[in-house]
């Protein structure tokens, strides 16, 4: 494997949460995106709900189709929704105050919460990895690590677009 690539991999694996984590705590938010970015949780649950679903798809094509190029166009629709979420989710979290719950499933909702973001983070290297290997033709090692891959990045579109319907009621705007 490319020496240059495993470090890039890395490095934008652990840039991305502290980016994250940067914004969401930073003592005040940034008022360039006007009021259209209270809308972007809705648009990022559909991003969540989409990508689920090509997922799901994916691996019904590979598995049960052997349908390859279905599973990379599906896979690669996939990775580009992630993306645009990721620049939809900078983008609010730079920009609205963050919303607490109120609801009475509290317990419920923080195990969603911290689960999603805890493997948010988790699931990004083994997506880029996953992506370099097939890109490269490495199937053998993208079997392996999509082992991994696919449940962890399945779970956290699932439970961000749970999240999002457990939050959603306490938005102001």
């Amino acid at each position: 494997m490319n020496n240059n690539l495993v470090k890039l991999i890395t490095v934008v694996s652990v840039l991305i949460p502290i980016a994250v984590a940067i914004l969401l705590f930073m003592p005040s938010k940034i008022d360039l995106f006007g009021d259209w970015t209270y809308k972007l949780p809705h648009f990022n649950a559909i991003i969540n709900s989409l990508t689920s679903l090509f997922l799901i798809l994916s691996f019904y094509m590979i598995k049960y189709k052997k349908n390859i190029k279905a599973h990379q166009n599906l896979n690669t629709a996939s990775f580009i929704l992630g993306s645009i979420f990721l620049v939809s989710y900078i983008i609010y979290h730079s920009s609205v105050e963050s919303t607490p719950y109120q609801g009475d499933q509290r317990v419920i909702y923080f195990s969603f919460l911290i689960s999603h973001i805890l493997l948010s983070i988790v699931v990004v290297p083994f997506v880029l990895f996953a992506f370099y290997y097939a890109l490269t033709k490495q199937i053998d090692k993208h079997k392996k690590v999509v082992k991994y891959t696919f449940p962890i990045w399945l779970y956290v579109s699932v439970s961000g677009v749970i999240v999002y319907f457990m939050i959603s009621p306490f938005y102001t705007q």
